[in-house]
């Protein structure tokens, strides 16, 4: 029912982080895939815990693309209903995928998403996201973005969502901050719910890529763009819906 699809250059000191993110999905009690873009890396530098398990599959790049682009091009090599994304540094909580996976069989709405952790050494810090809990129509997840400096409205990799919407709204054409044009596009094309309760833990190390000197380089730019992008997404389908609405072709 759920490919979770993860980006990854096999770094050394992410190989242990990677490990304990495959440990959290074999903790899952619904059935699911991965698909792991090795962006540039050799797959013999795949953890075994990872190689030897046969719920994972490998899509081997020749060269480095970068995390947006690897990970679309895994997206072609998912074979379920449902899609969520994640990063090879991270975990999900051990009922994450459950349930959510019952909001979308039993409601129909196209994603669901929840709540995050911060996770640090041995302890985790709750994050609320600005859109509150609830159902959320299409589009209007974007206002509660109120500015591109603002935090943004929902947890990228806390959203479980239909396969042909993620592919329809895959990561941005962005170096950074892709994953919250895949969050805005999803979120615009089809209804969904936030739960009021964490479903994925983020985890916080020196290597993160936020951490690093050049991050708040081009972050104002990233940022500004996946802002447009959701606002003019939301302007788009609700000029459409007051087109149809007023019978014009």
């Amino acid at each position: 029912m759920i490919t979770v699809v993860i980006a990854s250059r096999l770094r050394e000191d992410r190989l242990d982080y990677l490990t304990a993110m495959h440990a959290s999905l074999t903790r899952q009690s619904v059935p699911w895939e991965a698909v792991i873009a090795l962006d540039g890396a050799s797959s013999d530098r795949l953890p075994d815990p990872l190689a030897q398990d046969s719920r994972v599959r490998t899509l081997a790049l020749p060269r480095p693309v970068g995390a947006a682009c690897a990970r679309n091009l895994a997206l072609a090599h998912v074979r379920t209903r449902y899609t969520n994304w994640a990063d090879d540094d991270d975990e999900f909580t051990d009922d994450a995928t459950s349930v959510r996976l019952n909001i979308l069989e039993s409601t129909g709405v196209g994603w669901c998403a929840g709540w995050s952790e911060d996770l640090h050494h041995g302890s985790t810090t709750l994050w609320r996201c600005p859109a509150p809990p609830g159902r959320h129509e299409a589009g209007d997840v974007w206002m509660y973005w109120k500015s591109p400096a603002a935090t943004i409205p929902i947890g990228p990799t806390t959203i479980l969502a239909r396969t042909d919407l993620v592919r329809a709204a895959p990561m941005g054409g962005l170096v950074q901050g892709e994953d919250y044009c895949a969050a805005l596009g999803v979120t615009s094309l089809a209804p969904g719910i936030l739960l009021p309760l964490p479903v994925y833990r983020y985890r916080k190390h020196p290597g993160q890529m936020t951490r690093q000197d050049a991050y708040d380089v081009l972050e104002p730019e990233a940022r500004r763009h996946a802002w447009n992008y959701g606002g003019s997404l939301r302007a788009a389908f609700r000029a459409r819906e007051t087109s149809a609405a007023a019978g014009v072709v």
